[in-house]
């Protein structure tokens, strides 16, 4: 059969329209094209992928106010996941940086500059508590003392030692019990009790 010149032209458009669509299908050309969306007429809007929530110092779903500093205590699990006490983005305490032990958690931190005095592990089970009261009574005035139970925190708190958190702000210290867990702010010199305590 003799094709005319009009009826190839036409052949050579459909072939080369063709041939088109299947390179930028397979090519990454316009993802709303497609063979369907051709035949029908209508065309897919693109998908837009979910905007990433936005992430905030130590894992917080909001930014903190001006003048404020970010933190976040996490009380270890049992005796099987530690504790970990965040400050400004920064990781004080955690089983990562190897610096937690099973007992009370505490991680001193200058109140004014926000700065990390130190950290330390006391051993509730059997440890002796007067390393605790050793290294509470001696605390300045501005001092924020961060406090992340792991395991058991209470069996060898004695009356000194729970007054000594009751100073720091603490209102739960009190009742704290064989294995509870226990998260806790507070500072040396407060006037009411700390806000920051489960």
């Amino acid at each position: 059969i003799l094709l005319t010149a009009p009826l190839r032209g036409v052949v050579v458009l459909l072939l080369v329209g063709f041939t088109w669509l299947l390179a930028s299908a397979l090519f990454g050309g316009d993802s709303s094209l497609s063979v369907r969306n051709i035949f029908t007429g209508t065309r897919e809007e693109p998908t837009q992928s979910e905007p990433r929530p936005r992430r905030y110092k130590c894992g917080l779903s909001a930014p903190c106010p001006p003048k404020h500093l970010a933190f976040r205590l996490v009380s270890g699990a049992a005796n099987v996941i530690g504790p970990k006490i965040c400050l400004e983005d920064k990781m004080l305490v955690s089983s990562v940086k190897n610096n937690v032990g099973r007992g009370l958690n505490i991680a001193l931190v200058n109140g004014v500059t926000g700065e990390l005095l130190e950290t330390k592990t006391f051993d509730m089970w059997a440890g002796d508590v007067s390393n605790l009261l050793k290294f509470l009574r001696p605390l300045h005035e501005g001092t924020l003392v961060f406090v992340a139970s792991f395991d058991d925190a209470a069996t060898k708190l004695n009356d000194e030692s729970r007054r000594l958190f009751e100073e720091l702000g603490s209102t739960a210290v009190k009742e704290l019990a064989f294995r509870d867990s226990w998260v806790f702010v507070g500072a040396k010199g407060i006037e009411n009790k700390s806000p920051f305590e489960q």
